[in-house]
């Protein structure tokens, strides 16, 4: 299984700090064998953790332009619906720009299905992109660390905004992180445009997170139900009734 090389980073910090209190500890002339007994195991302990959080399987994808994908391994905790004027509302709230809302068109008049996933510290937590089309990293929103599981972390948490869109439909997906996660990451590049795949690898979000999905309706049939665990790349979460035969 592949691991991400992001890993490094963080390995490295807690193998500097195991080091900093085994001197420490060394200099207040507390027996080695504590430390061997206590120290060490909690560094392998979390060293296995942050080679499994960072893991990063293969999937094989089957593209299908009917389908949405999960976007994030986890459990679906939402599925709500708003107006065109809420969805605006809500793009405002979370730092979009109503120039950068004007132009997302497939959005325009319809009504918006958002579908929220929650990544627990057990789930991959690579994302994947839903559809196939034109990937537009819309920017990162530094903002507050709330619980994802609060409904109000969707717009006010710090996120990534992306935008996809293909000939039949688009989406915006928002990386949000939580108290415990700081960070996202976006891979695709902050070009306006980039081709992806659907199923592709498009970023990761650290340490727990909520990833959600708004779809623009009517013509969007919902496959999932809160409380169903998803698979990002693999799990339909909607489908277009227009492409359907």
């Amino acid at each position: 299984m592949k691991i991400r090389k992001e890993v490094v980073s963080h390995l490295v910090v807690v193998w500097l700090t195991g080091a900093a209190i085994a001197t420490g500890m060394v200099f207040i002339k507390i027996p080695s064998e504590i430390l061997a007994v206590i120290l060490i195991p909690v560094l392998l302990a979390l060293t296995g953790y942050l080679l499994w959080f960072f893991r990063d399987p293969d999937r094989e994808v089957h593209d299908d332009e009917r389908l949405v994908l999960s976007a994030a391994d986890g459990a679906v905790t939402g599925i709500d619906w708003f107006t065109s004027a809420e969805f605006r509302s809500i793009c405002l709230d979370s730092g979009l720009t109503a120039t950068t809302v004007d132009r997302m068109e497939e959005f325009s008049g319809k009504p918006v299905f958002r579908i929220s996933v929650f990544l627990s510290l057990m789930d991959v937590h690579v994302n994947r992109a839903p559809i196939g089309g034109e990937s537009e990293f819309l920017g990162y929103f530094p903002g507050k660390h709330l619980l994802t599981i609060k409904e109000k972390s969707s717009a006010v948490n710090q996120h990534n905004a992306i935008r996809i869109v293909n000939r039949y439909t688009g989406c915006l997906v928002f990386q949000i992180v939580g108290p415990v996660a700081r960070r996202v990451v976006y891979w695709p590049g902050k070009n306006r445009f980039v081709a992806v795949r659907q199923g592709e690898r498009i970023g990761m979000m650290k340490f727990g997170s909520r990833l959600d999905i708004y779809l623009p309706g009517p013509d969007i049939r919902i496959l999932v139900k809160p409380g169903e665990q998803v698979i990002a790349g693999i799990t339909p979460i909607a489908e277009l009734t227009t492409l359907i035969h």
